[in-house]
Formats: C-alpha cells, sequence, structure tokens
C-alpha cells in the first residue's frame, strides 16, 4: 500500500476532496503543514505548542462594511453587514508573522460581549472563544495553494513563491458566525520545529 493511499483512508473524504481540487498533494506536506491545513482546532493553541512561543494578533485592518455579492456559505445576501478583519500571527518574542487571516463576521450573530473582545482587544479569537466558553463547529470548505503576491515581504519571501490555505466556517448556536481564511508559506514548518 502506498503511502498516498494511507493516507487517502486516514483522512476525511470532504478534508481530501479539498486538498485535491487545490492541487495539494497532502504526501508533500509536513506532518504540522497537515495539521494546519486539516484540523479542526484553534491555531493559536495549536502554534504555542509547536513554537513553544506565545502568538499575538497584529490587526491590519477591521472595519464594518456591506458585503457586494451574496455570500451563501453564510447565508447572507447581497448589502448584509459584517465585520471584515485582516490579522498577522506573531511571535510575541520573535516578532515573526507565521499566518496571515482574513475573517468575514456576522456581528448580528455573535454575543455582545464577544463582539467587544473581539473588536477592542488583540485577544486571538480562539482565545476569546475559550476564555467566553463559546460552543462552536468548524466546517473546512476550501485549501488553496497560490502565490504570496503581496503578503511575501510580510514573510520573507518572494512573491511567486506559494502559500497554502485553508478556508473554514464557524457556526455557533447553529448558524454560522465567521468565514476565515488562513494563509502561511509553503516553505514554512517544513522541519520538526520552526526556525
Amino acid at each position: 500500500m502506498t503511502q498516498v493511499m494511507a493516507q487517502d483512508q486516514i483522512m476525511r473524504d470532504d478534508l481530501q476532496q479539498s486538498l485535491t481540487r487545490s492541487h495539494i498533494n497532502p504526501s508533500t506536506l509536513s506532518t504540522f503543514q497537515r495539521i494546519l491545513l486539516t484540523t479542526d482546532g484553534t491555531l493559536t493553541d495549536i502554534l504555542e505548542a509547536y513554537l513553544f512561543e506565545q502568538i499575538q494578533v497584529i490587526k491590519l485592518s477591521e472595519e464594518f462594511i456591506a458585503i457586494s455579492h451574496a455570500l451563501p456559505l453564510m447565508g447572507l445576501k447581497e448589502g448584509a453587514e459584517v465585520i471584515e478583519r485582516k490579522i498577522f500571527l506573531q511571535g510575541k518574542i520573535s516578532r515573526k508573522k507565521y499566518i496571515y487571516a482574513e475573517s468575514i463576521i456576522v456581528p448580528e450573530r455573535l454575543d455582545e460581549h464577544f463582539r467587544h473582545e473581539l473588536l477592542k482587544t488583540r485577544t486571538p479569537i480562539g482565545k476569546i472563544w475559550f476564555e467566553q466558553r463559546v460552543e462552536t463547529f468548524k466546517e473546512i470548505v476550501d485549501s488553496a495553494k497560490e502565490p504570496a503576491n503581496t503578503l511575501a515581504s510580510h514573510f520573507k519571501i518572494e512573491p511567486s513563491e506559494n502559500m497554502l490555505s485553508r478556508t473554514y466556517r464557524v457556526f455557533s448556536n447553529r448558524q454560522p458566525v465567521m468565514m476565515i481564511t488562513e494563509k502561511f508559506p509553503e516553505s514554512y514548518f517544513l522541519n520538526s520545529f520552526e526556525q
């Protein structure tokens, strides 16, 4: 039995299909890259455990916008008001940027205290979920491999180098409250620890 066949049997069908659509072969990824792309755990906690460093949020932008087109995955019609958020997850000591993330958040579907923490602090979303004991379900809906382009300078890589990403929906109270895309350079997390 080949290694790819063994992974096909281990990985959920939806995750395997997402990677296949994106032309990402799981057998070419490091173990940690596969974990980042396919698990539904809180990314900040996973990074902190792997890197043995606290992770902080660097907010690039966060604004209320009216969406210009319907977003069926979120059950939103054109013109719906959302929070569009763009951040980096960065090592608190190393100051190295590890992940770029962009989110679409439906504020009316969030608890008021959660909304306040999200907008007024630099606390990662996963930590807010934990601190407030918010029950969530995450569903990975896409994976991608694409050139870094304008993100390259932030990660100190060439614009033509690839980024790997996953997009997932977050449900709370049985409705989608967020859609998050997380990206990292394909050259990251190849070794047993990040240098």
